[in-house]
């Protein structure tokens, strides 16, 4: 990576509403920072941890239940930042932990980003009734907008975003690309199998994944396995809705290293989600250098150097014949989807890591 002599005193505080590695926004920093510590020693993600004694406020999350807003720990946190001393603090959810990090930026007079990974109101939309979801509402746009309002820059994940943070008050703003976990560039590459054997889905058992079109392909191809990896609040009703088919496997939560080894067996992935900010399950596959069929929707698709690789839903009524495509095509044209999507997904990387450090190190001026 490309650095100079600002590294050594460039400091970095992030705030996260999310735990390592739970949901997209938490595995994003959690790579991330893994990424720049390298370059940018003085960087630390202030977030919950797994084991809260104390918890004052607990509100369930649109779309997963098992993730809940925690109360900050405001000593741990004090103490974390007295011994960093950071110059630039930068907010990734608009939850507890995102405004404590406003708050300390606007107090100490620092240099204040804002990073907007999920549109939480689209979600509300989903899975709460228009009494909740107006009371949702008003709390995530109020906390959005002043976090927007009074960032120095903004950041997002693709250019479908930038209406909606215009609409909330951004000044100024700048998309970013996305990290991979550091053993899924280190780990050994696997040729894809020779034939459409196994096909997997990783993520939340939720509707806005459209999880039932994988089972009504699982149900067109009886010769394929799906494997539907995650949990959620319609793992019960997936379970019961599949129950018929032999083809269908349904596994909880893997960790990453544990979900890298069922990529590696699979010769695809499906993310036919309705909402997708990004995509990362999607992104990992590819540099596993693994086909995938991705929503038309998904913001990985605004990213040209990773679509041209991507087997894009047209709609979501197009899974099964987007699966007869892959199916089709020969062995030779399926291993160079595959190294083209891995190719091109660690340059992406690359990128991204090295457009990290130069804003970083910009921004701490």
């Amino acid at each position: 990576m490309n650095s100079n002599h600002k590294e050594n005193t460039t400091s970095v505080a992030f705030f996260s509403d999310s735990l390592p590695e739970r949901n997209g926004t938490g595995a994003y920093y959690f790579d991330l920072l893994e990424s720049l510590k390298s370059e940018i020693p003085n960087i630390e993600i202030f977030q919950p941890t797994r084991s809260v004694r104390l918890n004052f406020l607990s509100i369930p999350m649109p779309g997963d239940p098992s993730q809940k807003l925690i109360t900050p720990n405001l000593f741990r946190i004090y103490k974390g930042l007295k011994k960093l001393k950071p110059k630039i603090i930068i907010s990734v959810t608009p939850g507890p932990f995102g405004l404590v990090g406003y708050l300390y930026a606007k107090k100490h007079k620092l240099k204040f980003i804002t990073a907007f990974h999920t549109n939480f109101e689209q979600l509300t939309k989903i899975y709460w009734n228009p009494v909740t979801r107006s009371f949702a509402n008003l709390y995530l746009r109020s906390i959005n907008q002043l976090l927007c309002q009074n960032s120095q820059l903004t950041l997002i994940h693709n250019s479908g975003l930038i209406q909606e943070m215009e609409s909330l008050g951004s000044k100024n703003h700048k998309i970013m690309g996305t990290p991979l976990p550091r053993f899924y560039l280190e780990k050994p590459l696997k040729p894809p199998p020779k034939s459409i054997k196994q096909i997997c889905f990783a993520g939340r058992l939720a509707a806005e994944k459209n999880i039932d079109l994988i089972i009504q392909a699982a149900e067109h191809f009886s010769e394929i396995k799906f494997v539907i990896i995650g949990d959620g609040p319609l793992r019960n009703k997936l379970i019961k809705q599949a129950s018929k088919l032999r083809n269908v496997q349904f596994m909880t939560w893997l960790n990453r290293e544990e979900l890298v080894n069922m990529v590696d067996l699979s010769s695809a992935l499906l993310l036919p989600s309705k909402i997708e900010t990004f995509g990362s399950v999607a992104f990992e596959a590819m540099a596993r250098g693994r086909p995938v069929i991705v929503s038309k929707n998904a913001g990985i698709n605004e990213w040209e150097t990773l679509s041209k690789n991507i087997l894009q839903l047209e709609h979501e009524g197009a899974l099964i014949k987007t699966i007869q495509t892959l199916i089709d095509m020969n062995y030779e044209e399926r291993i160079h989807l595959s190294n083209n999507a891995h190719s091109s997904a660690r340059e992406f990387h690359t990128n991204t890591v090295q457009q990290w450090i130069d804003l970083l190190l910009e921004e701490s001026v």
